[in-house]
């Protein structure tokens, strides 16, 4: 067991190559959150202006250029920023237009260098959640911008499922909540890539892969998930991988995560989970010292997340409730496009607000709610 200073070097030294990490040292008290080359993303602040009215341009914006940025100047696949890119924007396709395939040509080029790793390589430190990311995003981009599995999602799968550690599912850092902390929240995102690659199950027939997936489904249904946010994904991947749970068991989570909104309308992800429940526990501290602990606000992470799920499981869009969620969506935009969420790990970077903004544009596409977009100009 490391003490816990030990334990946040190894997750910091796991998300960057050795030459970063002093960079990324350097620029601890910067002015940006994302920065590469022409690329400047300001910090994300709780007391950021909200907009007058929604813009799915600068949440549009924000996103591509976190990844690029990401893609640039860490040259790796991260839950948090190009993983959520390529698990949320394909399936915006259809209503804001394909993603930008320099985040695809990164995946495959990842999947490549993956693929040349050692056994023990591929098990080190985020290896495993890298794995399952690249086979959730590619999956999602052949469902939503080919139709058709494609050699790269296929070979992903394969590689994704081979590193199993047996009935035990994934490892998994427990130091950066809610993303590297949960060999739980890993196996839920392997199970979407398995239910989303089109076809694949379908024309499946190695037999060590039918395992692998029969042992990922008997991994979900048998492990308790540690808190609420887990089981959140626990729903999420049911919708998308048949007969991962039964009907009434995905009616308790729904029920689950309806119970959680907040009077505002929102969600909010600190309501998830106790402190310690959080990974290893070791945000506990900095969790129960944060002033808004008794009565955490609303965030876009979590309100964005719980009505993309709802709404995956069933619920309808004119449900009042999701209904409610969707308001507060549309009315707590800030102004750089993002949606505040704070950071459950530190307070420099707040790389949630990534996903706290990818998931509400998902959110607000499920419920019909996307602003049309301004008609472009003839270049005639």
């Amino acid at each position: 067991m490391f003490p816990s200073w030990s334990r946040v070097w190894v997750c910091l030294l796991a998300v960057a190559t050795p030459a970063l990490v002093a960079r990324a040292q350097d620029k601890a008290d910067g002015p940006y959150q994302y920065k590469f080359e022409s690329i400047f993303v300001g910090p994300a602040t709780a007391d950021e202006a909200k907009l007058a009215e929604l813009s799915v341009e600068k949440a549009e914006a924000y996103l591509d250029q976190g990844a690029l940025a990401w893609n640039g100047e860490r040259k790796c696949v991260s839950c948090h920023t190009n993983g959520t890119y390529m698990q949320i924007r394909p399936a915006l396709s259809a209503k804001l237009g394909p993603p930008n395939p320099a985040i695809r040509a990164h995946y495959v080029a990842s999947l490549e260098q993956f693929a040349k790793k050692s056994a023990e390589q591929q098990q080190e430190s985020v290896a495993p959640a890298q794995a399952i990311y690249l086979a959730a995003g590619l999956a999602e981009w052949d469902r939503h911008l080919t139709g058709k599995l494609s050699d790269e999602t296929r070979q992903a799968l394969a590689l994704m499922l081979t590193l199993q550690r047996g009935e035990a599912g994934w490892g998994s850092l427990d130091c950066w909540p809610p993303y590297e902390s949960s060999a739980f929240h890993l196996a839920t995102v392997a199970a979407m890539a398995v239910g989303t690659a089109p076809g694949w199950l379908e024309e499946l027939q190695d037999a060590e892969l039918k395992q692998g997936v029969e042992r990922l489904k008997s991994y979900l249904r048998q492990t308790e998930p540690k808190q609420d946010y887990d089981r959140t994904l626990l729903l999420w991947a049911a919708t998308r991988l048949p007969g991962l749970l039964p009907a009434e068991r995905q009616q308790q989570l729904v029920d689950l995560v309806l119970s959680k909104q907040r009077e505002d309308g929102g969600w909010s992800i600190r309501t998830f989970g106790a402190p310690e429940q959080w990974g290893g526990g070791n945000r506990a501290e900095k969790l129960r010292a944060e002033p808004e602990f008794a009565n955490p606000p609303s965030d876009g992470h979590q309100t964005g997340l719980a009505i993309v799920v709802l709404r995956e499981a069933g619920l309808p869009a004119t449900d009042p409730r999701v209904q409610r969620g969707v308001q507060w969506l549309q009315q707590n935009q800030r102004v750089s496009g993002r949606w505040w969420t704070r950071s459950l790990n530190t307070d420099k970077w707040h790389f949630i607000t990534y996903s706290g903004t990818a998931l509400p544009l998902l959110a607000l596409s499920h419920c019909n709610a996307l602003p049309a977009r301004p008609a472009q100009a003839s270049t005639k």
